[in-house]
């Protein structure tokens, strides 16, 4: 990156980029993201469409950034001791009515990667492949304290299993997650299929 493109993209402060991130997904949850601009976004924020453009290239990755922004922190950050702990933790971070919110909106950018390669791209990108690398991380935690065996298969399976019962539960039971739900589901499924004992 050039020094110019550097000084360009600095223009903007973490504060201003928080609250661009944040009036993403206000638009987001209003018009949904086909019905989002470029335009809608600049006029929302105050912003020029010039600087958007400038920041982050397109729709796809500003929507892709802004749901990344609003996570509660990294995964890695949480070290309780057990892995256990450590997703309960995780779970803990977000209250009931913030993850009804969300799973809403990842709902409706599901349906969206399936008509948009960009935003599907972006998201593998920015999202789904950080996130996986961060919880590889906790896991391997587990493995070098001798919670669970490095051969397990269920390892490879078990950020499909959260994202699934986060995503799932309003289409079977029509019902949001919440941190009841996805404790539960972690003792009684996740942990069982990683051969972690679960003790009450």
């Amino acid at each position: 990156m050039t020094e110019v493109a550097t000084a360009r993209r600095s223009r903007i402060t973490p504060e201003r980029e928080a609250e661009l991130y944040a009036a993403v997904l206000d638009l987001l949850r209003e018009v949904g993201y086909d019905a989002l601009t470029m335009d809608a976004v600049a006029t929302r924020t105050k912003s020029s469409k010039a600087t958007l453009y400038r920041q982050w290239g397109g729709k796809a990755e500003l929507v892709a950034k802004a749901v990344r922004h609003s996570k509660p922190g990294r995964t890695t950050d949480v070290d309780t001791g057990s892995l256990r702990g450590d997703m309960h933790a995780m779970v803990a971070r977000e209250d009931d009515c913030r993850m009804e919110q969300n799973s809403a909106l990842m709902r409706g950018l599901a349906m969206a990667t399936h008509n948009d390669p960009e935003l599907l791209q972006a998201f593998r990108e920015l999202l789904v492949e950080p996130e996986m690398e961060e919880f590889q991380r906790v896991t391997q935690r587990a493995i070098d304290r001798g919670e669970v065996r490095a051969d397990c298969p269920a390892l490879e399976f078990v950020v499909h299993m959260m994202i699934g019962a986060f995503a799932t539960r309003t289409v079977i039971e029509d019902l949001p997650p919440t941190r009841d739900y996805l404790t539960s589901y972690i003792d009684a499924v996740v942990l069982p299929a990683l051969g972690v004992p679960v003790t009450t």
